[in-house]
């Protein structure tokens, strides 16, 4: 990012390497305080119209309230209101209310900061941290010392609020050479480290996903345009690949979104090896594409989101990721799952890994939840595998295992039970909570824990349409295979279907546009499963039911507490 600043709708991006304030008495002067005005004004003629006029009196225009007001402020800083001779100091609480509209506003954008490093090290990276910090209480003391001289006294109740950004993000230029066809992506910064300022609140433009992900008739990699200095790259472990997740900087909220789900690697692993998988993720192309190529010349999978407002949803940026791993492991053997998978840890010293099937809202994590509170008394903890995409393959001695891909979970709040969301709040990114389908971001589990194998003790199916209740195992592969194959579920609007629906393997991600290949994995799993004895079943969630099938969750819950305390 050549600029010191770029504004994008109520997205702001501070560019320290450029322009860092080092004094509250800089502030009005720069360029990025003028450009606020103007949003700043704009909303206000909108919503405050009141205020606005106030400001408009006498015929002002916004250039001249602009000058006005840039004046007033610089002379707060030394003087008192009653020294200055101007019309908005003649009635401080119109001012005040004005100043308090103002900081609300800037507080409403999404705002992040960037540095720009050529060498990673040391003093540099607590530099970074420093640098926000500092940014942050001089914005805080600017807006402090102002409101108290309009006001005539001094605040007794003090709130350290996030004045200054959302989130940092130290940039680093690595040695990557790419591959022939993809030098355009040379020269593009990568993510070193991120400081999120949490619990952190992001408003896209949406709450749900809508396009399905399709396979592209070239490269992506031929539309994709760089423009100058717009990218940032997020070099992901995914699982047990590497992907480069590029961000175009409209859509910088997603990429520091995804520092709560995926580990990012570090500059030496970053560049270690060439990437499994590479995205692309707000291509200005004109286009509304959603659609993924594989590279067989170079092995790698690339996967592009065109600059379009309906992709301001996380969830695209999630399942853009996951589609890429799911799609690399099939091709590698491995069976991607669309569930969850957790250890619990009973008092008694034992282990049971339980693992989940099934499409969005289709009650995997309610009933997981429902578990832990019914058995409560004989779980000592949990352990996360996954909650939301794993992979089930044969291990070197022969045995079925599982892997997960997130060190995060991507949950909506109404899924949740009262409270739970709020255990891990500190550290939680939250996405639109006042809107329905509210989402957050949650830690849940250490890179090393979810790329270990795990021994799989019981494979369910997670049923949220049928009316039966507890849980149903099936004899044989013939009569469960079916079922998982047949991926049914009742939609609950979380996503662009409604109703009963059926999706391939529950898993639209990556099995639904690679079925044969997908298939001879199922077939060869699923015979594993059965071979090992390991029971495999249904569980009746019934959240697809009226009144989610009285008290549905807690019935699969209470069987699932029959099957932990078996020895």
């Amino acid at each position: 990012m050549k600029e010191a600043y770029y504004f994008h709708d109520d997205t702001v991006i501070l560019n320290y390497s450029k322009k860092y304030l080092t004094s509250k008495h800089e502030i009005v002067s720069t360029e990025v305080f003028d450009e606020f005005l103007d949003h700043f004004l704009a909303n206000l003629k909108s919503h405050h119209f009141d205020l606005y006029s106030y400001l408009a009196e006498n015929g002002k225009d916004n250039t001249q309230i602009k000058k006005e007001i840039k004046f007033v402020l610089k002379t707060l800083l030394i003087s008192d209101p009653k020294e200055i001779n101007d019309a908005y100091t003649k009635i401080p609480d119109e001012l005040l209310a004005i100043i308090e509209k103002g900081y609300d506003y800037w507080r409403s954008m999404q705002r992040y900061s960037v540095l720009y490093t050529h060498n990673e090290e040391g003093f540099q990276l607590q530099n970074f941290i420093n640098a926000d910090n500092e940014e942050n209480k001089l914005v805080l003391d600017f807006y402090r010392e102002i409101e108290q001289k309009v006001q005539g006294s001094q605040n007794k109740v003090f709130r350290q609020l996030q004045a200054g950004t959302n989130a940092s993000m130290l940039l680093g230029y690595y040695d990557w050479k790419a591959p022939i066809g993809y030098e355009k992506l040379e020269g593009i910064p990568f993510i070193n480290q991120i400081l999120l300022r949490t619990p952190l609140i992001l408003h896209p433009q949406h709450n749900k996903r809508t396009n399905v992900f399709k396979d592209a008739e070239h490269n992506p990699m031929s539309d994709f345009v760089k423009g100058d200095e717009e990218w940032i790259c997020y070099p992901a472990k995914v699982g047990s690949l590497l992907i480069y997740c590029y961000f175009h900087r409209d859509f910088i909220g997603s990429a520091v979104a995804t520092a709560n789900l995926f580990e990012l690697a570090d500059a030496k692993d970053a560049v270690a090896k060439k990437p499994d998988a590479i995205m692309l993720f707000g291509n200005p192309d004109g286009g509304s594409d959603t659609e993924f190529w594989h590279d067989s010349e170079n092995d790698i999978w690339l996967l592009k989101d065109s600059n379009d407002p309906a992709i301001d949803y996380f969830g695209y940026t999630k399942k853009s990721i996951l589609t890429l791993h799911n799609l690399v492991m099939i091709q590698r053997g491995w069976l991607p799952i669309h569930g969850a998978m957790v250890n619990v840890y009973l008092k008694d010293g034992t282990k049971k890994g339980l693992m989940f099937m099934g499409d969005s809202g289709a009650g995997k994590s309610e009933t997981l939840e429902a578990l832990s509170t019914l058995a409560s008394d004989m779980i000592d903890h949990q352990e996360t595998v996954f909650d939301d995409m794993g992979t089930i393959h044969i291990d070197e001695n022969g045995e079925v295992r599982a892997q997960g891909t997130e060190v995060g979970a991507f949950v909506r709040l109404d899924d949740l039970d009262k409270g739970t969301a709020y255990k891990d709040m500190d550290r939680s990114i939250f996405f639109n909570p006042e809107k329905s389908n509210a989402r957050v971001v949650i830690p849940a589990a250490p890179y090393k824990v979810i790329t270990k194998d795990h021994k799989i003790d019981i494979f369910l199916y997670a049923n949220n349409y049928t009316d039966k209740r507890g849980m149903h195992l099936f004899t044989n592969r013939d009569e469960a295979e079916p079922v998982f194959v047949e991926g049914k579920r009742f939609a609950l609007g979380t996503t662009q279907e409604k109703g009963l629906s059926t999706t391939f393997f529950a898993n639209p991600f990556g099995p639904m546009q690679r079925q044969k290949e997908t298939k001879v994995l199922i077939d060869k799993l699923f015979d594993e499963l059965f071979n090992e004895k390991i029971p495999v079943g249904e569980v009746y969630t019934c959240l697809g039911l009226p009144n989610k099938g009285d008290h549905g969750i807690e019935k699969a819950a209470e069987a699932l507490v029959e099957f932990v305390k078996q020895k």
